[in-house]
């Protein structure tokens, strides 16, 4: 999938000339013209990244910087700015931007961060998808353990599927048949109690405090 990279920028021949080399290197980018454009766009988790100026219109840099990380925004944030004051450098990097870029630059050093800024989140996505966390519940999807709290505990491939359906939505009340879909597929009886026993095994192994039987309905892990 292409990564979409937001621009916001009030001078049109900035914006251009930095659309334009961005769509040449195979990027996906639009182009804010004022601070409240910016941050909207930005609220919408259509981007993956944000070139901000910090002299924009309406709400200018800093304000929309504060905000995304306020509201716990993850966009990765490269600041553009004429303001080349080591002061300036490290309020932006403190603010939560994750980069600062003076004016005037080269395109291939720009490009050569979104990149590099770009590469990094892939990274931690990665990383983030290998590990699944609730509560005191860790899941290593790479090595198939799974702990709960300092204690790795010894699971059945089915139960560490099953194990990991709950983790996946916790607080989701999961039917019956839900569960023997996603563990057992299609194949098993829908009259089975498999998963029952399966459950009550696993609720031993986690400790009685996680997975509530939700009458008439399934089951849930707690959060």
């Amino acid at each position: 999938m292409t990564d979409r990279i937001l621009i916001a920028e009030d001078e049109p021949r900035i914006a251009t000339f930095i659309e334009k080399g961005l769509r040449a290197s195979g990027f996906s980018s639009a182009i804010a013209k004022d601070g409240h454009e910016a941050l909207s766009m930005a609220q919408t988790g259509d981007f993956n990244l944000l070139l901000l100026d910090i002299g924009l219109p309406g709400k200018d840099g800093w304000m929309v910087l504060e905000e995304l990380r306020g509201q716990g925004e993850q966009i990765s944030i490269i600041i553009l700015s004429a303001r080349d004051d080591v002061s300036d450098k490290v309020a932006g990097l403190e603010g939560g931007a994750d980069d600062y870029i003076t004016k005037p630059f080269r395109f291939e050093e720009l490009l050569a961060r979104v990149r590099a800024r770009l590469r990094d989140n892939r990274l931690v996505r990665r990383q983030e998808e290998t590990i699944l966390k609730t509560g005191k519940i860790v899941l290593n999807l790479l090595t198939r353990q799974i702990w709960v709290g300092d204690h790795l505990l010894k699971l059945s491939a089915r139960e560490f599927i099953l194990a990991e359906t709950f983790v996946r939505h916790p607080g989701q009340v999961m039917s019956r048949e839900q569960l023997l879909s996603r563990v057992w597929g299609y194949d098993y009886d829908p009259g089975s109690n498999v998963v029952d026993v399966c459950v009550g095994s696993l609720r031993k192994k986690l400790g009685h405090d996680y997975i509530e039987t939700v009458r008439g309905m399934g089951y849930r892990l707690r959060t």
